[in-house]
C-alpha cells in the first residue's frame, strides 16, 4: 500500500497512540517511527499532538515532546484543561482532534498518503474528506487489545489498517533490564 514516491505525512494523536502501545504492553520509539515511515516513502511531515498541564513543575510528557521536537516532528500542543467531574475526580480535558485535522486539510493538496496513529472514530470524516482529495490514509491502531483501540467505522473508512502491534518489532523500544539495586 505504499510506494516509494509517495508523499508521505503521518498524524500522531500522542494520547491515543500511548494508550495503544501501553495496552499492547510496549513503547513506541520515535526515532524508529520516523525511520520506518521515512522508508516507506518522501516523508513530508511527522506531526505529533498533545495536551500539555500547565502549571505542573515536572511533566512527563515533556522530555519526549522536548526530544520530539528537536528530532524533526512537528509538535503541536495546546494547554489541557483540568476540570472536577461530578463524582469529584480530578479530571484533564485536552482534546487535540481539531488542530490535527486542520492540519492535515491544509497539507492534503501537497500529499499522496496520509498515515493516522489513532483509533478515534471521530476522525472518520476527516479520512473520508481526504480521501475524497484523493489522498490515501492508512490507520495505525490496535483490534488486539481489550477492548479494541479503534472505532470499527474509521477502520471501515480507511484505505489500509496497520495493526500497531505488528510495527511492535519494527518501532517498539526494547523492554529495559530491572536494575539491580546494590546492597
Amino acid at each position: 500500500m505504499f510506494y516509494k514516491d509517495d508523499r508521505l505525512a503521518i498524524f500522531i494523536d500522542g494520547a491515543n497512540l500511548y494508550a495503544a502501545s501501553k495496552a499492547l504492553g510496549f513503547d513506541i520509539d520515535y526515532k524508529l517511527l520516523r525511520q520506518e515511515f521515512d522508508r516507506r516513502g518522501k516523508l513530508m511531515r511527522a506531526y505529533y499532538y498533545t495536551a500539555l498541564v500547565e502549571g505542573e513543575e515536572y511533566s512527563p510528557i515533556r522530555p519526549l515532546v522536548d526530544w520530539l521536537h528537536y528530532n524533526g516532528f512537528c509538535v503541536i500542543t495546546k494547554a489541557a484543561r483540568e476540570y472536577t467531574d461530578t463524582a469529584g475526580r480530578r479530571k484533564i480535558k485536552g482534546n487535540m482532534d481539531i488542530e490535527l485535522t486542520v492540519n492535515a486539510m491544509e497539507l492534503a493538496p501537497h500529499l499522496d498518503h496520509a498515515v493516522l496513529f489513532s483509533g478515534d472514530g471521530d476522525f472518520r470524516p476527516l479520512v473520508e474528506a481526504l480521501q475524497r482529495q484523493g489522498v490515501r490514509v492508512s490507520v495505525v491502531s490496535t483490534i488486539r487489545s481489550q477492548p479494541p483501540m479503534i472505532a470499527d467505522d474509521l477502520r471501515r473508512q480507511a484505505d489500509n489498517f496497520i495493526e500497531l502491534d505488528a510495527l511492535r518489532d519494527i518501532i517498539g523500544r526494547p523492554p529495559r533490564e530491572p536494575q539491580q539495586v546494590e546492597t
